[in-house]
């Protein structure tokens, strides 16, 4: 009798299983049949909606359907990135993932989703990297000079910050941690805020995205010590990385990325996927990317899903190490 009951849970499940796929497969054949909807999980006219924005159309232009985008602000991305997470997996729902939303976990309590679990990679989009650099008061002209600087003020030289859980924020936890350094952290309300007191002298130290500060880098209004990422960026190969400038490794680029509801069919994804390289091939997109300091990437959904896992990981050693707790 109970090998009866399970032959039939098994037949049962092997049905439902059947006819998921089917449905999956009908959805998938007629997909786009309307609109897209693109979640920005920031304000207008940040790197994340900018990127959206420059990518948008090649995209629709692929996907033969309008996609319009919306804004969804706060908690580093966490409410955008959530409103997706509940929408259907139906491809008509995505959002503009940002590195952030790997920090979240580490520095905000009751984050309501797993981004590696309940939202699909779809493709890495772009790459922004960071520009770390001072007040021209500081006395230290290189890396080296900076780090021996900050080791004789151990607990005492400041850095500000675009916001608690932000990449400049954990970029300078790295950078602490990694040369064993203790610094005190200054949180801003956003980049500007916080560059603008760097540029006043008010807080000695940051990482800014490189847009952001190369006018006064160049105006020299602040100094400039290294970008965040392995290579040296196309619209400023002046700069050497941190890595170059004397801390081997070293790596914090923030990034954005298309990502849909998990349980999206694969077939869909491959679409969607296809959609984002043919944008992000575009000549002239791409050049408008590096006219804003970014690098046009276009990985695969595998590719992502390996620099989230990655993300996730080291942020959780990085908070640890530096004594961050969710708040």
């Amino acid at each position: 009798m109970e090998t009866a009951t399970h032959a039939r849970q098994f037949v049962l499940r092997a049905l439902c299983a059947c006819l998921i796929a089917a449905a999956n497969a009908a959805l998938a054949q007629g997909y786009p049949s309307k609109p897209i909807r693109l979640v920005v999980p920031s304000v207008p006219g940040g790197g994340t909606d900018i990127s959206a924005r420059l990518i948008a159309p090649k995209f629709a232009e692929h996907l033969g359907q309008p996609v319009y985008i919306e804004n969804r602000g706060g908690a580093s991305g966490a409410i955008g990135a959530h409103e997706v997470v509940k929408a259907a997996p139906d491809g008509y729902t995505l959002v503009m993932a940002i590195a952030s939303l790997t920090i979240n976990p580490f520095v905000r309590k009751n984050i309501p989703f797993d981004i590696a679990k309940d939202l699909a990679p779809i493709s890495l989009v772009a790459k922004v990297p960071n520009l770390l650099v001072s007040h021209p008061s500081v006395p230290a002209q290189s890396i080296q000079e900076l780090v021996a600087f900050a080791k004789t003020r151990p607990g005492k030289l400041s850095y500000a910050s675009s916001g608690v859980g932000s990449t400049p924020h954990l970029g300078m936890e790295l950078f602490a941690y990694t040369n064993g350094l203790k610094m005190v952290h200054v949180p801003y309300k956003g980049v500007g805020a916080a560059v603008v007191d760097v540029i006043a002298g008010h807080v000695p130290l940051m990482m800014a995205n490189v847009l952001s500060a190369l006018p006064h880098v160049r105006a020299g209004k602040l100094r400039a010590y290294g970008v965040t990422s392995l290579k040296r960026v196309a619209i400023a190969p002046e700069f050497q990385t941190i890595a170059e400038a004397g801390v081997p490794g070293f790596e914090v680029v923030p990034w954005f990325g298309l990502m849909a509801p998990a349980n999206t069919p694969r077939d869909i994804i491959a679409r969607l996927h296809a959609g984002a390289v043919h944008a992000l091939q575009d000549p002239p997109t791409r050049e408008r990317f590096v006219s804003e300091g970014a690098e046009a990437v276009g990985s695969t959904p595998e590719e992502f899903a390996a620099v989230i896992r990655d993300d996730l990981a080291r942020w959780a050693k990085v908070t640890k190490a530096a004594g961050i707790k969710p708040e």
